[in-house]
């Protein structure tokens, strides 16, 4: 059982750390676009889309990192008592994942609209 604890806290913070990066190279990335849509848009209203865009991936990473992390432990177990339930269990994972793939697409919605 320490093993799973330990696989589930290393996958969130994994997650959690590739988050906080994302975050960093999402914000540190659209400066220049920030600074092309200053002219058109109050400074306030870029500054908060570009925020909103930064915590829509980085929550969502970090949700499916919680998700995949105790479907992925118990989803080893699943399969350590009957192998056959691979398939059935990667669709799982997969839709664990999906979490963070629909962040990301809220957070290119979010730019989008800025720009």
């Amino acid at each position: 059982m320490k093993s799973t604890k330990s696989f589930t806290v290393g996958a969130v913070v994994l997650s959690a750390v590739t988050a906080a990066i994302a975050t960093i190279v999402l914000v540190a990335g659209n400066l220049a676009f920030a600074q092309e849509v200053v002219e058109t848009m109050p400074p306030e209203v870029v500054q908060w889309g570009m925020i909103a865009a930064a915590l829509s991936a980085a929550a969502s990473a970090l949700g499916a990192a919680y998700a995949v992390a105790h479907v992925g432990s118990a989803a080893v177990g699943a399969i350590a008592e009957k192998p056959e339930l691979l398939g059935r269990v990667l669709i799982l994972v997969g839709l664990a994942e999906g979490i963070a793939i629909y962040g990301l697409i809220v957070a290119i919605l979010i730019l989008n609209r800025l720009g």
